[in-house]
């Protein structure tokens, strides 16, 4: 497995990813799957804004991709982002996520940012213990702020700060 920066040529197997995730799971609170134009402009963004976007990629297949992007659009919150990391469905539990999110914490710790939050459905035991394991705390618990599947949906935000001294 090759974890890499990636490219427009993966943005088909990225939006494919993240179409299931919308269709199938509370880790995305959206109803209606994105096009291939809305991830290629979500690339763009990242790409105009220095966030990473990163894939894990086994025998040319994207495997998953994550990404930071900012936590709030406030100034003050300019050294807070916010992560997300997928994983293709036939992948799971094979440690992708694990080295997938250890790239995002190692890049924005070298960025200078001073903490990362995750937003997760409490539901996601999988990704909250994902975020544990690097030190991630859990500091806020939202109830029935989303409604997806029939049911109220809890969230639940989780906080590393970052080794180092920002000095943006």
């Amino acid at each position: 497995m090759i974890i890499r920066p990636a490219t427009r040529n993966d943005l088909e197997q990225v939006l494919d990813i993240y179409n299931h995730v919308i269709l199938n799971t509370t880790a995305v609170y959206s109803y209606e799957p994105h096009t291939l134009g809305m991830r290629q402009q979500w690339f763009e963004e990242r790409e105009r804004s220095g966030f990473p976007v990163i894939v894990a990629e086994e025998d040319g297949t994207i495997t998953g991709f994550c990404s930071y992007g900012p936590f709030r659009v406030w100034p003050c919150y300019r050294f807070t982002v916010e992560n997300s990391v997928y994983v293709h469905l036939e992948h799971r539990g094979k440690g992708i996520a694990k080295k997938l999110l250890e790239a995002l914490i190692n890049d924005a710790t070298a960025k200078g940012y001073h903490a990362m939050i995750a937003g997760i459905d409490s539901s996601n035991g999988v990704s909250m213990q994902l975020h544990k394991q690097f030190g991630f705390e859990e500091v806020a618990h939202f109830r029935e702020v989303g409604y997806k599947f029939d049911r109220w949906l809890d969230l639940k935000f989780f906080e590393l700060l970052l080794a180092g001294k920002s000095e943006k």
